[in-house]
């Protein structure tokens, strides 16, 4: 009887075994029948998708939104300000104009004072030439300046103040005309018509169509009857 018992006490110390059968772990979750390397791997697949990645893609929806809104915001100041930005591009492009336009001018009101500061000067010097183009004038008339010397300088100096624009007013039988003749008498002419110069007895002389000085003349008063 004692090895009787002995024996059950044997068979009572064997721990008990059973197979369980359910396909789908209890504690894992996993799909019973993979391997062990899998099992693991599924487990922390499952453990991967957490409420952690739930707030990291909210994240992202909630940035791309906000982008989305600030976009539009932009969009709609961009076409409520496109009129006044025309508005605003078309006043200055008339100010550019106008600026071009009162630039034009002060350069053409620049270049005529110039002209004229120029121009009053040459006339300015050349009127200081006057006694000596008369004493000229009365040498050529005496017969003083047919030949010589004299007489090249003569002509050289005409030359110049008729390159410079200084011209002589001294024909004979034009019409009497008071803003460049100096009528000092009148009398007959059978050769000149009434109211004609008849003689020149002083030149005058103009610079760019300005009279320096009259021309002093004998007015002619026609045929004398």
């Amino acid at each position: 009887m004692p090895h009787h018992g002995n024996e059950f006490e044997h068979e009572a110390e064997e721990p008990v075994r059973f197979t369980d059968k359910r396909k789908i772990d209890p504690e894992t979750g996993a799909v019973r029948g993979e391997s062990a390397a899998d099992a693991p791997q599924s487990g922390n697949a499952h453990e991967e998708v957490s409420p952690a990645g739930d707030a990291h893609d909210t994240d992202d929806a909630l940035k791309q939104a906000e982008d989305i809104l600030n976009n539009a915001s932009t969009d709609g100041a961009e076409s409520a300000s496109e009129e006044d930005a025309n508005t605003r591009e078309a006043e200055l492009r008339t100010d550019l104009l106008r600026l071009q336009a009162e630039y034009v001018n002060y350069r053409k009101r620049v270049e005529r004072d110039r002209d004229v500061a120029r121009h009053d000067a040459t006339r300015s010097t050349l009127s200081q030439l006057l006694p000596v183009l008369d004493d000229l004038d009365a040498a050529r008339a005496a017969g003083d300046l047919t030949e010589g010397p004299f007489a090249s300088i003569a002509n050289k100096l005409d030359q110049i103040i008729a390159n410079a624009g200084f011209e002589r007013i001294n024909e004979v039988g034009v019409a009497f005309d008071p803003t460049v003749h100096e009528a000092l008498m009148q009398q007959p002419n059978d050769e000149v018509p009434a109211d004609h110069v008849a003689m020149v007895l002083r030149s005058g002389y103009q610079f760019k169509e300005r009279v320096v000085r009259a021309a002093q003349v004998v007015v002619s008063t026609g045929p004398a009857e």
